[in-house]
């Protein structure tokens, strides 16, 4: 499936998907209580477009299952005739979510992040974070990639393979450092507390934070939203679940106002991104079935009628 969704071609196929427009209801999102370590969680995610493909994808959260050598996203894609109801595919779900997911960032970034952007801190050395680093790179020239992760060993794996894959990458286990010299900085883990400091952030750096998935987490600090311009993937999702904007707000730090636009205003044309390149941006995404839609689609059309 890697293969049918570059991430270049996929930030695009996303670009069309929130430009033209797909019928994507507010997920369902569901608590797993567990009797002992963090609970997980259930997505349920529908989308549709009219006369074409019908896109549900079901996927678990289990924040422990490093623990036990398992990845923490699980699930499946179903896709689906819009015109008959008759199933069409079953798709991987975790390889959908995390290239959708970052394709996301990197559309945001093209929007966002200054073109001329060589630096990148990733912050989170999961499957995530590697698709992370890949995708901003597809998008702007990027030189330098310094990892960190709380697990000082999984950052040192994940820089030793982008630099198998050509690219000048480091692990670092004291990240400020590399914070304050990053163009982009791009955070997916599930901290519950802020790891990106915004009084470290030079001018012109573009945040991109895509980890803390409920209301009650968050990657960035007071200082990081108050400097920055702020938009999210979509703004119903992010005032339901992003604790990045939702607890900034709650204690009067932004308002709702603060977040001056989404994927679908950016690509459409309302909403200004990148207007100087001295201006710090921030980008939150929680994740839509848009994404979903979009790359399930790719995926499908890339194999034609009989994928395998």
């Amino acid at each position: 499936m890697a293969n049918a969704l570059p991430y270049g071609a996929l930030a695009k196929a996303l670009e069309a998907a929130f430009r033209d427009g797909v019928t994507t209801p507010l997920r369902s999102h569901h608590a797993i209580e567990l009797p002992q370590g963090t609970d997980g969680a259930m997505l349920v995610m529908p989308a549709w477009k009219a006369g074409r493909y019908v896109v549900v994808k079901m996927v678990s959260i289990f924040p422990d299952n490093a623990k036990r050598g398992l990845d923490s996203v699980q699930g499946i894609v179903v896709l689906i005739d819009a015109t008959t109801g008759q199933p069409l595919a079953t798709l991987d779900g975790p390889e959908i979510t995390g290239r959708r997911t970052a394709a996301a960032s990197a559309l945001a970034a093209q929007y966002l992040a200054r073109e001329d952007a060589q630096r990148l801190l990733v912050m989170g050395a999961g499957t995530l974070g590697a698709h992370l680093a890949r995708a901003h790179a597809a998008v702007r020239p990027i030189r330098k990639i310094d990892v960190w992760n709380r697990t000082p060993e999984r950052a040192a794996r994940l820089a030793a393979a982008l630099r198998d894959e050509g690219f000048d990458a480091s692990a670092v286990t004291h990240p400020e450092e590399s914070m304050r010299n990053a163009d982009i900085v791009t955070c997916a883990t599930m901290s519950p507390e802020p790891l990106v400091h915004g009084a470290l952030l030079k001018p012109g750096a573009h945040v991109d934070v895509v980890g803390a998935y409920r209301r009650d987490m968050r990657e960035t600090d007071d200082n990081t939203v108050r400097r920055a311009r702020i938009f999210v993937d979509t703004r119903e999702g992010a005032l339901a679940e992003a604790g990045d904007v939702l607890l900034p707000i709650d204690r009067g730090v932004i308002t709702e106002q603060h977040i001056l636009g989404d994927l679908t205003t950016l690509c459409r044309g309302p909403a200004t991104g990148r207007t100087g390149a001295a201006e710090i941006t921030m980008f939150k995404s929680v994740g839509t079935a848009v994404e979903d839609w979009a790359a399930a689609v790719m995926a499908y059309e890339a194999w034609g009628a009989s994928p395998s």
